[in-house]
């Protein structure tokens, strides 16, 4: 090569590193958000959502003629015999292993032939243009067994630590995240805070536009509102194997 032709690729060289760095300055940056550290500020500087307080939209779900199995009384009162007297003290590890953990398998939220279960702390995320959600949600019922495939509820719980965020924020990133990745108009959540439960509708408009509704607290440390609250994870069930079935 000549001395004129390696001036001349130099040149070249020197044009398209300067034509890549023109482009990297004009692309927008993409910033990561955690589920588990984002406001409900944030949230709401990133994206159009409101809090809609028209609790009718729960109706069809906790008012459902739904029958429960005859061996899910005795269980309750058993579980609660064993575990009410302490459920508020127990940090987020005992709660899921004493007592989450027990009502989960009894509702057999793992089924081999539907292809679905309940997984914990695997990670999720949306990527946006300009922004990502990610984390490990508590819990989440996705298709798949071995990976999740694809979110349909998820149960977020309060984390006592220094900087958490309210368990309400972190369910409501966790179910936008999983309505934009299944392009779906609902989805639906829970999130506990000690004893008490209250459950969540996401309704999504379109991309990044969304409202949300989040129920009446149900109290898990006596027998009407655990049983209330089984109930109502047992329509979660029975939807998510209707959805499975309808290939979504």
């Amino acid at each position: 090569m000549t001395k004129i032709e390696q001036a001349k690729r130099i040149e070249e060289l020197e044009r398209l590193l300067a034509i890549n760095e023109i482009i990297t300055e004009k692309k927008p940056k993409t910033t990561s958000y955690s589920f588990s550290t984002t406001s409900y500020e944030k949230l709401r500087e990133l994206m159009d959502i409101s809090l809609n307080f028209d609790n009718s939209i729960f109706d069809d779900w906790f008012n459902s003629d739904l029958k429960l199995n005859d061996d899910v009384e005795p269980f309750l009162i058993q579980l609660l015999e064993q575990e009410a007297y302490i459920l508020k003290y127990y940090n987020e590890e005992d709660l899921k292993m004493y007592f989450l953990s027990q009502i989960f398998n009894h509702i057999k939220f793992k089924m081999k032939d539907k292809n679905f279960r309940f997984f914990s702390k695997e990670n999720l995320k949306y990527e946006a243009d300009n922004f990502i959600l990610n984390g490990t949600p508590d819990f989440f019922i996705a298709k798949g067994l071995d990976y999740p495939q694809k979110p349909y509820f998820f149960i977020q719980e309060f984390k006592q630590e220094k900087g958490s965020t309210d368990p309400e924020y972190q369910l409501l990133a966790e179910l936008i995240c999983g309505a934009e990745l299944n392009d779906w108009r609902f989805i639906k959540g829970a999130y506990i805070r000690g004893i008490q439960w209250r459950f969540m509708i996401l309704e999504r408009f379109e991309k990044h536009k969304y409202q949300y509704f989040v129920s009446k607290s149900f109290d898990s440390s006596e027998i009407n509102g655990l049983r209330a609250i089984y109930k109502n994870l047992i329509y979660v069930k029975n939807e998510v194997i209707e959805m499975i079935d309808r290939g979504e």
